[in-house]
């Protein structure tokens, strides 16, 4: 982008502007950074949900893993859409047991203390982690209708029949 300037402000000394610093700046890959998202979300739903032997970087093929430690602004190979079936699979087994486990955290604690999610998850105010497995779902390349219905099997065998209709 051009910044015009008036003709007062080009006599003036002092340190660069921050404008002037931003547009020297290497432009950010953004594929890698949603690839770095992913991985955070990933992270993310195994600490706060608990889950028990997974392995977030099992998640990714070898192009993935390489671009985790690469410089934000740098142009990496990632992921093409051929996958091996072996990680899709890992995945997909993944995202059904975040789905589980929300479920299942919600409907104990329902049930215990009738507590309300928002209570569960108080600093998760509107976050629903089934929908978030589900949007996860299309990074990994996998179904999301797969995830939607396990979610609905898991409200169901937990007696939360109205919410399993919706």
């Amino acid at each position: 982008p051009v910044l015009d300037t008036e003709d007062a402000w080009v006599s003036v000394e002092g340190p660069v502007s921050i404008v002037e610093l931003a547009l020297e700046q290497k432009r950010i890959h953004y594929p890698l950074v949603e690839h770095q998202f992913v991985l955070c979300t990933v992270l993310y739903a195994i600490m706060r949900l608990s889950l028990k032997s997974v392995k977030p970087l099992s998640l990714f093929d070898s192009k993935g893993k390489n671009a985790f430690f690469k410089d934000l602004t740098s142009i990496q190979l990632l992921p093409s859409g051929d996958m091996d079936p072996n990680v899709l699979s890992i995945r997909q087994q993944f995202l059904l047991k975040v789905v589980s486990a929300a479920v299942q955290t919600l409907c104990s604690s329902q049930k215990d203390k009738e507590v309300s999610e928002e209570e569960l998850f108080p600093f998760e105010k509107g976050k629903n982690w089934p929908t978030l497995a589900a949007d996860l779902a299309q990074y990994l390349q996998i179904s999301e209708d797969l995830v939607k219905r396990h979610y609905v099997c898991e409200l169901y065998s937990y007696g939360m029949d109205h919410l399993g209709e919706e």
